[in-house]
């Protein structure tokens, strides 16, 4: 029976627990988690009915996949160290820690583990949302897909564009989800009560989505399907075009993909 070790159990390592027994992927005793937190390490075993360890070296016992699930800021040399010592070389190691190259990693692991670099989506408890991968020479995508595909979708893709998925893919739940708060508060401002402002603010989000795949048009063709001339629609689009509401969203992702490259280059 097949065993992965979680070195760290925060809110992003809970969340594939969560995604992984849900969807049948783990059973809760194939799991084993280790935090330097002790109580959020009883936490995870009462809610989840998973094996956890106070003692790190312990976890690597019989681990096919061990996953490490730390900050950047963490020491991650010493964590690849104690991989190297007793982890099991036929494991297969999965970071998901932003900005720590494969290089760096291989540097620490002696070039002697199959190594996957992760960037986890955070919609994991929905089916939706890409995760991106990329493995280095020794990896096998066939010992790691059930695994990535427990928590949403996967693409596999060159090392050099996870920066750029991090601070676009996986950030992007963030701008959708300030876009819906901002929106709603629009229809407040406008005199609709809160809850009939929200509901209509998701079922259009939702709504809008579905026709964006349904019809395969460009969203400026559906725009334009709905703007009828000086109508309320192109009155509405004129006002946002001055806001340069593009130009903000743009920039929000060019600033998470720089911040994502400097976590990599603040990795002790």
């Amino acid at each position: 029976m097949k065993k992965i070790y979680f070195i760290g159990g925060g809110q992003m390592v809970e969340a594939i627990i969560r995604a992984v027994i849900h969807n049948n992927i783990f059973e809760n005793k194939q799991i084993n988690v280790f935090d330097i937190n002790h109580s959020r390490l009883n936490y995870l075993a009462e809610t989840y009915g998973i094996d956890v360890v106070f003692n790190e070296k312990s976890g690597f016992r019989d681990a096919d996949l061990i996953i490490i699930g730390v900050r950047p800021q963490d020491d991650i040399k010493t964590i690849s160290g104690l991989i190297d010592q007793y982890a099991d070389q036929n494991a297969t190691i999965i970071s998901i820690v932003a900005g720590v190259t494969l290089k760096k990693l291989e540097s620490y692991l002696d070039n002697k583990f199959a190594l996957v670099r992760v960037i986890p989506n955070t919609l994991t408890d929905t089916g939706f949302g890409y995760s991106a991968a990329t493995l280095n020479n020794l990896a096998d995508k066939n010992k790691i897909n059930s695994f990535l595909n427990g928590f949403g979708k996967v693409e596999y893709i060159e090392e050099s564009l996870l920066d750029i998925f991090t601070g676009y893919g996986v950030a992007g739940p963030n701008y959708i989800y300030y876009f819906i708060e901002s929106l709603a508060d629009a229809g407040v401002l406008a005199g609709l009560p809160r809850d009939l402002s929200w509901k209509i603010a998701l079922e259009n989000t939702s709504g809008a989505v579905e026709m964006l795949k349904i019809t395969g048009k460009h969203p400026r063709q559906l725009l334009d399907i709905n703007n009828s001339p000086g109508g309320v629609g192109i009155n509405a689009l004129f006002e946002l075009n001055k806001s340069d509401f593009a130009a903000g969203l743009q920039n929000s992702v060019l600033t998470a993909v720089k911040r994502t490259s400097q976590l990599g280059g603040e990795t002790k």
